[in-house]
């Protein structure tokens, strides 16, 4: 079963996450498939904007697959902060809009997916949040973004608790624009894209590219300060200990 599904509606792009068995949480390869499908559509003139949604009803994505996170050292660790560097920078430099359809759960580095995204719809029983201190992981780059759109005292506050807001608290602070029925999700996604597809390209092009020139030298500083606090973080067995712990408390194994 493929892990990324790439679909054409007319001039959109149509991108879904396909592991619903792991709640759509990804791994190197699944991420790298996702980079390679963003820019085939950010290469194909007849696409004008990009719609991103989840396989299943329970989550957009779960974030990261735990079971590929337990055995990093510090060396991968690093590794894998390059690895998303790729992936963010490549949402972030996208010439054509992108919206997220949530049909489930946003959760750590998908949340952060989604608030890079430009237009966010999701229906009333969304969750959104960045829970990475509850298995042990530290948050660097999930900060850093939330901090843009909701200030420091919000993200110190999500960040250290790991809670997960639900979708009425989304709406309300501005995290998801269009808050709708489920079956309504994609649908309202498809809309916002056709809308955004019929602006002038080269201004939303121009839109886009200004709004990362603003935040590039925080999102370099970033990646840099994710690099030392994962490597000194796994270096510690800390996140292995906390991920058993957490998955052996849901009844989960790492191995599953």
């Amino acid at each position: 079963m493929a892990p990324v599904l790439l679909e054409r509606r007319g001039t959109i792009g149509l991108l879904t996450l396909n592991k619903p068995r792991k709640l759509n949480a990804w791994d190197k390869p699944m991420r790298d498939d996702i980079v390679a499908a963003l820019r085939h559509y950010d290469a194909d003139e007849c696409v004008r904007a990009v719609v991103m949604t989840g396989t299943g009803e329970r989550a957009f994505s779960a974030g990261q697959d735990l079971t590929e996170a337990h055995g990093f050292d510090a060396d991968r660790a690093e590794a894998w902060i390059r690895e998303w560097e790729v992936f963010y920078g490549t949402l972030r430099r996208l010439t054509k809009p992108i919206i997220a359809a949530l049909n489930g759960t946003a959760a750590g580095s998908a949340f952060q997916v989604a608030l890079l995204c430009d237009i966010r719809v999701a229906h009333d029983a969304v969750t959104m949040g960045q829970p990475e201190i509850n298995s042990g992981i530290a948050s660097i780059t999930g900060p850093w973004i939330m901090k843009e759109m909701l200030g420091m005292s919000r993200t110190i506050e999500l960040t250290l608790t790991g809670r997960m807001m639900s979708a009425d608290e989304c709406h309300r602070i501005g995290l998801v624009h269009h808050l709708v029925p489920r079956g309504q999700v994609l649908d309202k996604a498809l809309q916002v894209a056709n809308e955004l597809a019929a602006k002038a390209p080269l201004a939303v092009r121009l839109d886009r590219a200004w709004f990362a020139d603003m935040t590039e030298g925080a999102f370099r500083h970033t990646v840099d300060a994710a690099i030392r606090s994962h490597r000194q973080s796994y270096a510690s067995g800390e996140p292995a200990r906390k991920m058993e712990h957490f998955m052996t408390q849901r009844g989960h194994s790492l191995d599953d």
